[in-house]
Order: structure tokens, then C-alpha cells, then sequence
């Protein structure tokens, strides 16, 4: 269908990989690539992983818990000890607002500052954002995905919606600030909102915000025309889950940092935001408050083995949800919705607590599962084979510490480690603090292979062999370590921020910024780094993308953030 137009390192074998069982792997390759060797970006050799230097001989899994019990007992049973908690953690970012907390996290935010070496870099990034902007009818409604011209631009040429978020932020905590632009893009995307969607023969849902929208310029700005794509243009044809739920977070950044709170109150962004909700909150055969998802419907766009429940789905909803909770007006056409909206922000808290969260103790504990039980008394509620534990896993989770999994769903746990859904966790109180408190221990002692040499892995550990080939259906882009694939992407560096300030940690951003600026401009501001330790620049995609200049800057201005009260 055409588009819609309107005129107005942690053991590092292949075998560690596997989701599956034991008995689907195929043979070890016995070659061993040299150190640091970028994955091929094609599948015509699929790609061979050799054994880290500093890796043991593989070891079977009971040998791995064996050893990490050993451990523990050694250690005084550190595995059983309660995990730190962080005093800045509380149950909303508005608990970090107060007296003395304040001073401590202004002071420890001050490290955060440029120095003076990086200064050039910040400031070639404020100039990339103007130079970047999108007009429509003579105003900025945007900026584009990336400023390359040498080549084909796909789709690079068109206004991302979750792109934008850190693009808006980083123009509301500029001083002075620019909130313009973030309102004309805010008005504009729901103004897209209200069109017929539809794919072949099927509509979309009403509320479905656009994944991306270009503006197609004519010689007079008055007859400048819009096109969209709501998921029917998207490779594959999925709709955009998550691009609502930005669009809201947005919102409440904006009310917050400009104190506009004129235009949340308008009819035309009640109904918009209520739209939103409707799509999510509407009855079905669900038995899970968590959302239902088809692959590729995040900014993991293509095949990757995330249909189901994502994490960073569930936490982008549960963002939302308490975002929206705020700016809905309380009269007696919204009382049902918030009702329900109070309930699902609590079913949806414990249900990821509970079922999502992976320790050293629940690990143990998910390996010993009896299954086939059946009663309200299971311990095994999804019946999750224990076989199925990847052995990765034992060698990666640390005795203190632990994260949220990818994916859980009836027989199905994706024990794969995900940035953005962790980072969103975090920021929006969905864990609890002392699991907020985990997740960060665990990206600090697995420093090498989340963070490497270039910020940072937006999943761990790649697929390779047999599993690239079913997961991914042999996709050329998602090769090792490359793209989605365990891939390095610098322009998540503001969530991480985010998540290190709120957790009383500003010297781990500051680490992670400072292995950004050794390179970026240098390289060329590329999308995102190839590579076990993201050493590599991308060599299929599109470089200088304008949206990572903007995280640059936003990772600097982020302890700003701590005073936008998104929740």
C-alpha cells in the first residue's frame, strides 16, 4: 500500500548462546578469528565466534552452579545477602526533589560537566540540531534521522517519533530553551493520528500513533504535504507499539519543563491521549497485564525473537501509564478510564517484579522448576522447562546483582539482557529500588561486555549460527554483533544517564560519556558500532545521525531530567 498523503564478555562461545535446548545446537566450528575481528555483514560466511582468551574450558551446568555455590558458601553466603539500596531511589522522581538529596545530587551531577577537551564536540552537536530541524507551513515540527547525503536515505529522511524524544529533550533543557518545536511536533503527530490507517484491506485502530512522518516540500510552504507511515510501509508491516506511548512521555516533559499545562488540557490531546490508552486497556482474552506484541515493534524493528511480552514494551506502557494518570482530567467521562489505569499500573508492577526479574537466587531457583503442575499452588506458573536455560546465563549473572529478562510468556523465558527496557524500568519506578540498585551492579561488573569500548550493547548476547539462522530468518543486517544483534548504540547513552543519575550514580555516566567523546566526531557520528566491544563502525547503515548528536548533548544536560517529574 502506498504511503498515506494529506495536503492541509563473559564466555563467548557459540554454544553459550543458545535459547533453546542442548540437543538443537549444531557442531562447534573449530576456527578462531583473530582478536577484535569484525563480524561479516553479510550471511554468506556465517560468522564464527572463537573462545575468549580469558575463558575456562566450557563447563557443563551443573559444574556452573556448583561453582557459583562454592562461591557464596566461601564468600559467607554473599548470594543470600539483601542488595544495597540507593538512598536517591524512591517510588517516583519527585522523592528526589528535596532539601539535602538535592545538594548531593547537584554536586555529584557536576562531575557530569564537559571538560574542556569535549567542549568542541558538544558544541558541533548544538549545531547539527539546528541545522537538522524539519519545517512544515514555515514551522519546526521535527529533525531528521540522519544528515547523510552520500547515499540512499531509505527512510533516514523522515521524523521518527521514538527518535525525537531525545531530540525534544535536549531542545527543552537547552538554555534557553527551544520548547517550539516539541509542541509543533506534539500537535502535529496527533493531528496524523486522527488519519485512516489502513493496510490492504484491514484499518488500524484509532489510537495508533505513526512510526515516522516526512514532509514533502513545494516551492510555496503553504502547499507542503505530509506522508506517514503507521507500520504499513515499516519492513515487515508492523505497527509502531511504542510510538504512543513516547508521544506521552513527551507530553508530560513538556508540561513539566515549560509549565504549559494549556495544552495537555486541550479536548483535541485528552482525546488523543485517551485514544492511546483505549488501544491498550480495551478487554480481550488476555491472562497477563502485560501488553501482547508482534516482532519488530520498537526500535527493535526487525526480526529478533521479541514477540511476546518485550520488556521494553511493558516498561514504555507502564510509563505511560503513570504519565497519563497525571494530565488526564479527573471528570466523568475519564473516571472509568483511570480506574482502570490505577489497576493496570498495579498489576502490571508486581507482575514484572515477580516473573522478570532474574537474580543469582532466582536463577537457582528457576533451574531446580519441577514442571507439568497444575493448581493455583504452582510454583512453575509458565511451565518453563529448565533445560531451556541457556548457559550463558550462569557465567554472566554475578552474585550481586541482576536485571530484568526479555521476554516471559507461557513455556518461554528470553533471558537476554536489553538496555532500553532495563534503562525504562528504572526511570520509571517500575522495579523496586533495590532491584533498580541490581541492575546497575550487574552493568558495572559486566562493564566489558555491556559497555566495551563504545557505549553500549542494546542486547547481550548476540545470536549466532542455528540461532541467527531461525531467529532472525538468516537477516543480513542482524549478523553477530552487529545492528540489533548485540550491537553498540551510543545514542541510548541518555537513558543510561538517566538511570545512573536516579540511582546515585553520575560517575558511571561519566565513565560511559567519556568512551562516547573519544570517538563519535572522529568516526563520524555512526549509528550505532559493530563488534564484541562495539570497536567496529557500522558498515551497512547511514552515518552522522543527527539523532545521536542530540543524545550527546542530552547526556550532559540530563541531571536536568531529575526536575521534569515525568511520573
Amino acid at each position: 500500500m502506498a504511503p498515506t498523503t494529506v495536503t492541509p564478555n563473559v564466555g563467548e562461545d557459540s554454544d553459550h548462546r543458545n535459547l533453546g535446548k542442548k540437543k538443537h545446537r549444531p557442531p562447534k566450528s573449530t576456527g578462531t578469528p583473530p582478536p577484535n575481528k569484525c563480524p561479516s555483514p553479510t550471511p554468506a560466511t556465517k560468522p564464527v565466534t572463537g573462545r575468549c582468551e580469558e575463558e575456562p574450558e566450557k563447563r557443563g551446568r551443573e559444574g556452573a552452579v556448583a561453582v557459583r555455590e562454592k562461591k557464596a558458601a566461601a564468600a559467607g553466603g554473599e548470594a543470600n545477602l539483601p542488595l544495597l539500596k540507593c538512598t536517591s531511589l524512591g517510588t517516583n522522581l519527585e522523592s528526589l526533589i528535596d532539601g539535602s538529596l538535592t545538594a548531593d545530587l547537584a554536586a555529584g551531577c557536576g562531575n557530569l560537566a564537559s571538560p574542556r577537551d569535549s567542549a568542541a564536540v558538544v558544541e558541533e552537536a548544538w549545531e547539527r540540531l539546528k541545522k537538522s530541524f524539519v519545517y512544515y507551513h514555515g514551522r519546526p515540527v521535527g529533525t531528521l534521522a540522519a544528515s547523510d547525503h552520500s547515499r540512499e536515505a531509505l527512510n533516514y529522511n523522515m521524523v521518527f517519533v521514538r527518535d525525537f524524544v531525545p531530540s525534544g529533550l535536549a531542545c527543552l533543557m537547552k538554555t534557553p530553551p527551544e520548547p517550539e518545536i516539541v509542541k509543533n511536533f506534539l500537535l502535529q503527530t496527533l493531528h496524523i493520528q486522527g488519519w485512516e490507517k489502513r493496510v490492504d484491506n484491514f484499518y488500524l485502530g484509532q489510537g495508533v500513533m505513526p512510526a515516522s512522518f516526512k514532509v514533502i516540500h513545494s516551492a510555496n510552504p503553504k502547499y507542503d504535504t505530509l506522508v506517514a507511515d503507521f507500520g504499513d510501509c515499516a519492513i515487515g508491516r508492523v505497527a509502531p507499539v511504542d510510538s504512543g506511548f513516547w508521544w506521552i512521555i513527551l507530553l508530560r516533559a513538556y508540561t513539566k519543563c515549560t509549565g504549559d499545562s494549556a495544552l495537555v488540557e486541550l479536548p483535541l490531546v485528552q482525546r488523543g491521549m485517551k485514544l492511546i490508552l483505549n488501544l491498550c486497556l480495551a478487554d480481550g482474552f488476555d491472562t497477563f497485564p502485560t501488553l501482547l506484541c508482534a516482532d519488530g515493534c520498537s526500535m527493535i524493528d526487525r526480526r529478533m525473537g521479541i514477540y511476546g511480552y518485550p520488556i521494553e514494551i511493558q516498561a514504555l506502557f507502564f510509563f505511560a501509564l503513570k504519565c497519563a494518570r497525571l494530565m488526564l482530567k479527573t471528570d466523568r467521562h475519564s473516571k472509568d478510564l483511570i480506574e482502570r489505569i490505577d489497576k493496570r499500573i498495579t498489576a502490571l508492577s508486581f507482575h514484572v517484579q515477580k516473573y522478570y526479574w532474574l537474580d543469582f537466587t532466582q536463577l537457582n531457583k528457576i533451574y531446580r522448576y519441577k514442571t507439568e503442575e497444575y493448581s493455583h499452588t504452582a510454583v512453575n506458573k509458565f511451565n518453563v522447562i529448565p533445560e531451556s536455560i541457556p548457559d550463558w546465563v550462569f557465567d554472566f549473572m554475578p552474585l550481586q546483582g541482576g536485571y530484568l529478562i526479555g521476554n516471559v510468556s507461557p513455556a518461554r523465558m528470553d533471558f537476554r539482557w536489553f538496555l532500553v527496557g532495563n534503562c525504562l524500568a528504572i526511570l520509571s519506578s517500575l522495579v523496586k529500588p533495590e532491584q533498580a540498585t541490581a541492575i546497575m551492579d550487574l552493568i558495572e561488573q559486566r562493564w566489558e561486555v555491556l559497555i566495551g569500548e563504545m557505549p553500549l550493547k542494546i542486547s547481550y548476547p548476540a545470536l549466532d549460527r542455528h540461532e541467527w539462522e531461525v531467529v532472525t530468518g538468516c537477516d543480513p543486517k542482524n549478523t553477530l554483533w552487529s545492528y540489533h544483534n548485540g550491537g553498540s548504540w551510543p545514542v541510548l547513552l541518555w537513558l543510561l544517564t538517566a538511570a545512573c543519575i536516579k540511582t546515585g550514580r553520575p560517575q558511571t555516566a561519566k565513565k560511559a560519556i567519556e568512551l562516547v567523546e573519544k570517538r563519535l566526531a572522529t568516526d563520524g557520528w555512526p549509528e550505532y558500532y559493530d563488534g564484541k566491544t562495539g570497536r567496529c563502525i557500522e558498515s551497512v547503515s547511514d552515518r552522522k545521525m543527527v539523532e545521536l548528536v542530540y543524545v550527546h548533548a542530552v547526556a550532559h544536560l540530563i541531571p536536568v531530567i531529575l526536575d521534569l517529574k515525568l511520573q
